[in-house]
């Protein structure tokens, strides 16, 4: 349930142009070792799978996205190159979507609640798949693995980035759904996968169609709150939340009660719910996704120190966990700590470039006159973009953010119209007042901005662009407001948001 997506529609169209001949004897072996790394059969299909190239390694994957960046930002001269190295990055998994870039522990519940625990061992997604793979070659017939191992899939996906894992999950839930026509689990893992590629009205859809079947579906339950929230019906969502709470009371349904009470300004309640959370997990992937998601409502009040200690309690349950390290990194950012930031974030960005941190990186080398390092962040969310439009997941929100600020206004208002159109959340109104503004269409814009604040969320950037744009439209009066209450809400939000924040403020106040 991500409060912002890594969304964007940078870089769409923009190939380089093919080469007048034909491409290099090099150039044909390395695409012909890709497309048969891309082309091999999953696991879970039979044993000729166990012949499959070896998957890379991460700096391998995100070498690739780095080249493949380049060669679009550089319109490089050979197509086959760039389709090469765009599908290295994407069979090895190099991107990580449906995540979410400025809070991403709020995107997907404890990992270790998300598969039946008889096959997984405790947050070992690796570990479940192997054994599910084998057990269904070995009972052909068991729906019930079938839809176990669909959504495992998806989880792995999620979290290693692999957008081909989807295409599997589709077909270990259309297996388990032939085997067993209606059954609840294979439903219930077919609303996960489609909110996973940002289809939250085919995920409503199947979460009530496994609902019907069976009503305390803990997974169908979490499900049809996400795709509520994330398709802007909050009152429904409150109370698929209650209802939730009712049946299947847990860490993965306190995590979303807390974020529906948040989006309604409850930020109180919304604490309280995190913290009977934290006290029930059980492992450490659900410790580690809750002490993030308190760490980012923390951060996002400017309590920067409380936030530390969360994030610091999330690497100590798994010192792994790159949302809990994008999030130290913020608040480290916030508090004054450019340099550890950065280099928490060049962390991050190592391990998995995702548009939020690679923005995020962007402003900070950015903030200190880094200009062509900030350049190379931004040029990989238009590769990411590519990436993730090949996973088959629709990506615009985010990156529309990123190109208004550091790339195409135009695009960036075409992208949030297009989400606009799909989804009509605070997030999404936001983006779209935000790219209207920088399109120079702010008395188009204002509406949208007061749409966006309009639930009681408390969210600085959200009251920052607000207040940017009344004063573009001469509410001089409500944008001193909207940027103060922007600055002490949260002080430090942006390195960059902050710093035009205030010398908007100041604009305002010699105007007086």
């Amino acid at each position: 349930m991500s409060p912002r997506t890594d969304d964007s529609t940078r870089g769409s169209g923009q190939e380089a142009t093919p080469p007048a001949g034909a491409p290099t004897a090099s150039e044909a072996r390395v695409a012909s070792e890709v497309r048969a790394a891309s082309e091999a059969p999953a696991a879970s299909e039979g044993p000729a799978a166990a012949q499959a190239p070896r998957a890379a390694s991460t700096a391998e994957r995100v070498d690739a996205l780095r080249r493949f960046a380049a060669v679009r930002r550089g319109r490089g001269p050979h197509l086959t190159s760039c389709a090469v190295l765009l599908a290295v990055a994407m069979t090895a998994g190099a991107v990580a979507v449906g995540g979410d870039g400025r809070d991403a522990a709020r995107a997907v519940p404890g990992v270790s609640r998300a598969v039946d625990a008889d096959v997984l061992v405790r947050g070992d997604l690796d570990t479940a798949i192997r054994s599910l793979q084998a057990h269904v070659r070995e009972q052909p017939r068991d729906f019930g693995a079938w839809a176990t191992l669909g959504t495992a899939q998806v989880e792995r996906a999620r979290t290693d980035g692999d957008p081909s894992r989807y295409a599997r999950a589709e077909r270990a839930f259309a297996r388990s759904l032939a085997l067993r026509p209606g059954n609840d689990r294979a439903l219930a893992g077919q609303a996960a996968l489609a909110a996973a590629r940002h289809d939250f009205a085919a995920a409503l859809d199947h979460a009530d169609r496994a609902l019907e079947r069976n009503p305390y579906s803990e997974r169908a339950l979490c499900s049809r709150i996400d795709a509520l929230v994330e398709l802007g019906r909050y009152e429904e969502a409150a109370k698929a939340a209650t209802v939730a709470d009712r049946r299947r009371p847990g860490v993965p349904v306190f995590t979303r009660y807390a974020y529906v009470r948040e989006l309604r300004g409850d930020v109180r309640t919304a604490r309280r719910v995190l913290h009977q959370a934290l006290g029930t997990a059980a492992g450490p992937a659900d410790v580690a996704y809750v002490a993030t998601a308190l760490g980012n409502l923390e951060r996002g009040q400017g309590r920067y120190g409380i936030a530390l200690r969360h994030y610091a309690r999330a690497l100590a349950a798994d010192d792994a966990h790159l949302p809990a390290l994008e999030g130290r990194a913020r608040a480290q950012a916030s508090a004054g700590d450019r340099a550890g930031a950065i280099t928490t974030l060049e962390q991050v960005v190592a391990r998995s470039p995702l548009p939020g941190p690679l923005v995020a990186l962007g402003e900070l080398y950015e903030d200190r006159g880094e200009r062509a390092k900030a350049r190379e962040q931004y040029a990989l969310v238009d590769a990411w973009t590519a990436l993730a439009r090949a996973g088959g997941v629709d990506v615009d929100l985010d990156t529309a953010l990123a190109a208004a600020d550091h790339g195409d206004p135009a695009e960036a208002l075409r992208a949030a119209r297009a989400e606009w159109d799909r989804r009509r959340t605070v997030h999404t109104a936001d983006a779209l007042a935000w790219a209207l503004h920088r399109a120079g269409r702010s008395a188009e814009a204002l509406p949208y901005a007061r749409r966006a604040t309009a639930t009681g969320y408390r969210d600085a950037a959200f009251l920052h662009h607000r207040g940017i744009i009344e004063k573009a439209t001469g509410h001089d009066r409500a944008a001193r407001a909207s940027l103060t209450a922007a600055l002490e809400l949260d002080p430090g939000f942006s390195p960059l948001g902050a710093r035009a924040a205030r010398a908007a403020l100041k604009d305002l106040e010699a105007a007086r």
